[in-house]
């Protein structure tokens, strides 16, 4: 039997700590394939958090692939297949497998953007703002933004109101989130690059509200195109301090 979870520290998102206490528990093979996790109940009265809360978490690592629900016998962890890319603090990638995976980001988050222009309603720019802001709150508290930078690119997919987009971002975020770890890390250093991303997400959001989805996709790419830039501009005592490889052949099955 595998040891209780620990209750979770309270702040934003909180099914997406969740998600990550689990999912990482799943990948240190302390929960092996074929273990059936706590019922909903017990997880609720271990993390200390809601069923919707355990719920969210639990979707989350479904849609990542790492457990499935059985019909009557509960929620069992998968076998966990390949991955080409691993972006855990205790792993060393190259520098340029952090560009790859914004390049990804840049395919995916321009018609993103662009669909969010054209669907959006004011609920959902609404949410768009109070990312932001959670954003904001939490660099000027000393965090370093990435759970908010992903949670404001997300509430901008909510709006494109297209679940395979949103599918595929989940799946992707187990890699996307240690990208974005790495490139807001970077981007913390200097604060011309600080000042360039908040001005950047200002943009994409005015012209998603705005409806311009020829703009939306414009300044998406261009984000994304510049985060790419701030990584190749990244000092060397940077990738030091970080652990990553300014240079790699071949990273995780991934060619350089």
């Amino acid at each position: 039997m595998s040891a209780p979870f620990k209750p979770i520290t309270p702040g934003a998102y909180l099914s997406d700590q969740v998600a990550d206490v689990m999912a990482a528990k799943i990948r240190a093979g302390r929960l092996a394939a074929g273990d059936k996790l706590p019922t909903e109940a017990v997880l609720v009265d271990q993390f200390s958090v809601s069923r919707t809360v355990v719920r969210e978490a639990l979707s989350r690592l479904k849609s990542l692939g790492l457990v499935e629900s059985r019909q009557g016998s509960g929620v069992f962890v998968k076998e966990i297949g390949f991955s080409p890319l691993n972006f855990d603090a205790k792993s060393t990638v190259s520098k340029q497998a952090v560009i790859q995976m914004v390049e990804v980001r840049r395919a995916l988050e321009a018609e993103v953007a662009a669909l969010a222009a054209q669907r959006r309603t004011k609920v959902d720019i609404k949410h768009i703002h109070k990312s932001i802001a959670d954003l904001e709150k939490a660099v000027l508290a000393g965090g370093d933004g990435v759970n908010e930078d992903v949670q404001f690119h997300r509430a901008i997919a909510d709006a494109a109101r297209n679940p395979f987009l949103i599918g595929t971002l989940e799946y992707l975020g187990q890699f996307l989130r240690g990208a974005t770890r790495v490139t807001r890390a970077n981007e913390a250093r200097r604060t011309d690059f600080a000042r360039q991303v908040r001005e950047e997400h200002a943009v994409i959001v005015k012209a998603i509200e705005a409806g311009d989805a020829e703009a939306a996709r414009k300044v998406a790419t261009l984000h994304m195109n510049n985060a790419i830039a701030r990584i190749e501009h990244a000092d060397p005592a940077f990738w030091q301090q970080t652990g990553v490889q300014l240079a790699s052949p071949l990273v995780h099955g991934l060619p350089a």
